[in-house]
């Protein structure tokens, strides 16, 4: 037993907690619980559990069900809002084979084997993710309505809204996931929260505790969170638009000192991959049907696959830092992931896509300085500038055929992916929706 799991058990024992919550990902980004008594938590940390993965998206098949669960100690945190009936702990695991070896379709497994290739590389990728999500009244259930008439960067008194999201960055903050901003967004009922930047793995462990606690929070106060995209037409729906760049020990790498834009060579040939693989990278990182109602024109949502700094239609942005803090600030934006997605499959995604075009020298295009949506299509095939897909089974077509991207997320993982897609997309296109009846009955 390492000593990090020692220092864990002494932690269990000196603060009586009574409930361990081993949390993992299916590959659609669902986060899943199995629930210990914190005295068998010894036996977690030093054998693992064993779970039906059967029963889980993507995982196995019947004939081959068990599967182990292996607590990474690194992710112990105290559950603060458990504290009066039975304190909890959480612990997030990474999934094994009977035989004990790595489970190839585990999402966190894959974002690790993409942080391996980087390290390889002399890299660490580091990410910063803006959660947006839509908070719902409860009493006003099965009519979904936003919860307040406010809009970007309102301010708002001490509300039921405003408690939850205070709430969650405290309790974020003490389980060792810090929060640097939170402010309401443009749409009705609308909020943002962002994680603070780091290393993409941590991130992504905060990414799943944020969501979790938030849940939490909301279901207190009689209010239903939703990291829908698209949940109400006529708004802005709601994004994951994620900060990132590559460090080494000697600092930032996408810093570049004598730029226009003040990155680096390399950050742009990161940023040139990610523009080569954007088409397919969708799929990971909006991958809903609700997703693509987000992803059109007029709503601040990329659309058209180009990059530039005050750009707000582009895909990737490379946002403004203060002099002060260029060297560490340096980063790009990319636009298009959204909070439904699982963010180990995303982040891993876009680390690969951007390690290609690193790999490859990949020469980025011209940056685009206005507003793509009031440009003609004449305009826009003049710059050439493609488009990012319109549907989630355009996106699935795409990444089955970018061996780049199919290839980090393992020919396992894959297949359940783009089976489970397919099948939702199919299952949407022989909906009868309201407005169809509306309009043709």
């Amino acid at each position: 037993m390492t000593d990090r799991s020692e220092e864990v058990l002494r932690t269990i024992e000196k603060n009586h907690i009574e409930y361990l919550y081993l949390l993992f990902t299916d590959i659609t980004g669902q986060t899943k619980k199995v629930t210990l008594p914190a005295r068998l938590a010894e036996s977690a940390l030093a054998h693992g559990v064993w779970f039906d993965g059967s029963s889980i998206e993507g995982f196995a098949r019947i004939c081959e069900s068990d599967m182990l669960l292996r607590p990474d100690p690194e992710t112990f945190a105290i559950l603060p809002w458990t504290r009066e009936k039975g304190t909890g702990a959480q612990i997030i695991c990474d999934i094994y084979l009977p035989d004990e070896k790595p489970f190839e379709g585990d999402p966190r497994g894959v974002l690790k084997r993409v942080i391996k290739k980087a390290e390889s590389m002399g890299y660490r990728y580091y990410v910063g993710p803006e959660i947006e999500f839509f908070l719902i009244d409860r009493d006003t259930l099965p009519d979904c309505r936003p919860h307040d008439r406010k809009g970007y960067f309102d301010l708002g008194v001490q509300s039921r809204a405003v408690e939850i999201c205070q709430a969650t960055m405290k309790h974020m903050d003490e389980m060792g996931y810090s929060c640097e901003t939170y402010h309401h967004e443009v749409s009705h009922g609308q909020h943002e929260i962002d994680l603070s930047y780091g290393e993409v793995l941590r991130v992504s462990d905060a990414v799943t505790a944020f969501k979790h606690a938030l849940r939490t929070h909301a279901s207190f106060r009689r209010f239903k969170v939703t990291f829908m995209p698209k949940p109400f037409m006529g708004v802005n729906g709601s994004g994951m638009h994620v900060h990132q760049s590559l460090w080494n020990k000697g600092g930032n790498l996408f810093f570049g000192k004598e730029d226009k834009y003040g990155i680096s060579s390399l950050a742009y040939q990161f940023l040139a991959g990610q523009i080569r693989h954007a088409r397919a990278l969708s799929a990971i990182a909006a991958p809903t049907v609700n997703s693509y109602k987000r992803l059109v024109p007029g709503y601040e949502a990329p659309v058209y696959i180009c990059w530039g700094r005050v750009n707000r239609s582009a895909l990737i942005r490379i946002p403004m830092v203060t002099r002060s803090k260029a060297g560490e600030g340096a980063r790009i934006e990319l636009r298009c992931p959204d909070p439904s997605c699982n963010p180990y499959l995303a982040f891993a995604c876009m680390l690969a896509a951007g390690l290609d075009g690193v790999q490859n020298k990949l020469k980025v295009p011209d940056p685009v300085e206005e507003n793509v949506y009031d440009c003609s299509d004449e305009r826009i095939r003049a710059m050439n500038i493609s488009m990012l897909p319109s549907t989630l089974g355009e996106s699935i077509e795409a990444l089955e055929q970018n061996s780049v991207l199919s290839e980090t997320l393992g020919e396992r993982l894959m297949n359940h992916f783009s089976l489970a897609k397919r099948r939702e997309w199919r299952y949407f296109l022989n909906q009868v929706t309201p407005w169809e009846v509306e309009r043709y009955l």
